[in-house]
Order: structure tokens, then sequence, then C-alpha cells
């Protein structure tokens, strides 16, 4: 299948140097994908030229007049920068022109500006953001990562649909298990909204495995973990602090003397194999869930080897038709819920 891109050349703290490498690399690796480079024309050129390669077919330039900077506030860049890259790249996606758009600029402007232009899908009331987690199992697919501080049961319940459905199709699992992150593991516990989101995913189609704690998301006890984007976010957060703070420490310990440089010579090879497991430019790659269109969020200080991961993520889910199946799953848990209040008029 051939799949378009549009790219944001300019976004992310380094741009076109960064992006342009990143998507020759992919284009190299995939015969059957397209690649538009969006943003300032003479800047992009520029860099084709210093990586010595052209355009042509499968590499087109196509010039935005603006940009969006990382500290502008996304209502700011939604009203005044109408040609910016990252939205002349969503508006590719929007007329048809390319499959998904991937861009490492302004988190929240990216989301205002695609949830303005793609619209969200029938069914969903808001967008989520979904990222990666490694675990003991492989993968732990989380989200809402810090689109929606407060979310309702309702909105919950789209989040688990998209997130499962998401798995379903890029990492090919027929039915993949859901948790939703909890303070216990017992149904009894959490705030209400929680609470209420249980018992609305106990009663779906979805493969609910119950409530899940944070431990559960690097022990991989569920392929989906569902939460309110202020929980995800801080679970994100913390989870990157940890991970810098142990190697910051465990390279402290091995320069700490003689004898301790010399074990972290001879440990070299276990160390890499640690260190590339844990490489969080591997699981680069949030994806905008919910939109008529796909939209991936690189992380604003990717590297050329880290973007390539968000383009491949863009790949995937462009190719494995995922906004047909979320749009199909949740027509389903509209019928039951409808269904359920026929029933029971008394709880509508």
């Amino acid at each position: 299948m051939e799949i378009t891109l549009a790219i944001d050349a300019m976004g992310g703290d380094h741009g076109p140097h960064v992006i342009i490498p990143a998507a020759l690399l992919a284009l190299a690796s995939d015969a059957d994908l397209s690649i538009i480079l969006v943003g300032l024309t003479a800047d992009i050129e520029s860099e084709l030229k210093a990586q010595k390669a052209n355009t042509g077919p499968r590499l087109r330039i196509h010039h935005a007049s603006e940009l969006v900077g990382m500290d502008e506030s996304p209502q700011g860049a939604l009203k005044n920068k109408k040609d910016s890259s990252m939205r002349v790249a969503i508006n590719l996606v929007k007329t048809g022109v390319a499959n998904a758009c991937v861009s490492a600029g302004n988190t929240g402007a990216l989301m205002a500006t695609a949830r303005f232009v793609l619209k969200t899908l029938p069914g969903i009331d808001r967008p989520a953001i979904a990222g990666v987690f490694p675990s003991r199992k492989g993968k732990t697919y989380i989200l809402d990562l810090g689109a929606n501080a407060d979310c309702t049961a309702e909105q919950l319940l789209q989040f688990a649909v998209m997130g499962s459905m998401l798995v379903s199709c890029v990492e090919h699992k027929e039915n993949p298990s859901v948790g939703l992150l909890n303070i216990g593991s017992e149904e009894i516990k959490g705030n209400e909204v929680v609470k209420r989101t249980g018992e609305l995913l106990r009663a779906s189609h979805l493969n609910f495995y119950g409530n899940v704690e944070g431990n559960d998301i690097f022990k991989g006890t569920t392929d989906v973990v569902v939460c309110d984007g202020f929980v995800g976010n801080i679970a994100l957060k913390a989870s990157e602090g940890l991970a810098q703070m142990m190697g910051r420490f465990l390279a402290e310990e091995f320069k700490r003397n003689w004898l301790t440089k010399l074990m972290a010579l001879i440990s070299m090879p276990v160390l890499k194999a640690f260190k590339k497991r844990l490489d969080p430019r591997r699981y680069n790659g949030a994806s905008f869930l919910g939109l008529r269109g796909i939209v991936v969020k690189s992380h604003g200080g990717a590297d050329s080897f880290s973007f390539l991961q968000a383009i491949h993520t863009a790949i995937e889910e462009s190719r494995s038709g995922v906004l047909r199946r979320i749009t199909e799953q949740l027509e389903i848990e509209h019928i039951q819920t409808q269904e359920a209040l026929d029933v029971n008029p008394d709880n509508a």
C-alpha cells in the first residue's frame, strides 16, 4: 500500500537538520512511501543539498511561510499562524493529499490545530494522546498523556476503545487487554469517575482486565492503560525522570574508582544492551487519537533516529486502517450503551 506523509520540516528544537535526514532514511527503507516536506522552501532545499539529496516523485516540498514557536500559545498559533508548516501539513491530511502528518512542533498548538482542522470522529468527544512505554513484556500503550486534564467516564471509555483499536492494528493483536489506572486493583477504589468508568468498561465489548496500578505499566500487565491526561502526563514525566536518574546513578557508580571503571569496561556489552532496551528514542511518536485523520507527535528534542520512529508510527497507522477500526468499535459500544438504557431507563 502506497503511503504519503506530510512532515512538518520546521517543528521541534532542531528543525530540518534532524527531520530531513530521518525522512530520507524512511524513504530508503520503504519503496511505497512518499513524503511531502512542509516548511520554508529555502531552508529545506539547503538541508537537502547538505544531505546530497534531491526532490523527485517520492520527495516533494510544500512551502509554508510561517513557523510555530515551541513556547507559542495554542490559541495564538491557531489564530495567527494560518500558513504555518504545522497547519499546512495537517491541511494536506484533511484534503486527502497525505495519509498522515508528523510533527515535532509545539504539542498544544499541534493538538489545537489538528482538532480545529480535522475535527473529531463520530462518537468522540475529545481526542487523546497515546504513547508507548517499555515493559517487561514489550510495550504498554497509555492514554491520555496530557490532552485532557479532566474527563468523564464516557470519555475514558472512548479512550479505551481508541487505545484498544490502535494496539489491535499496530501490534496486530486481535483482542488487546485494557487496564484502568487506579490507586488499587479493587473495584471499590478510586474516585467516582474512575468507578463509573470501570462499570462502563466491564459492560463493553473490550477485553477489560480491570483496575491496574502504576507499576503495572512497566510489568506489561495489560496492553493498554487508560487514564485522564492529568494522571497520564504525571506518569510520563515521572517515568522519564526516573530513567534519567537511573542512568546518572549508574554512570556515577562505575566512575567511582579504578576498580569500578574496570568493571564498567567488562560490563560494556551488557550496559549497551540495557541502554538500547530502555532507549526512549525507540518509543518516540505519540498518536493523536480520535481525529478524522492521523497525526503523530514527535518529541521536540528528537534526533534523526528518534524522529524516524515517529515516521514509522504514522506509516503503520496509515496502513492498518486504525481510523476505520475505531469508528466501527465506537458504533458497537454506542449500540450496547443505548440498549442498556432502553432496558434500564432509570440509569439514563
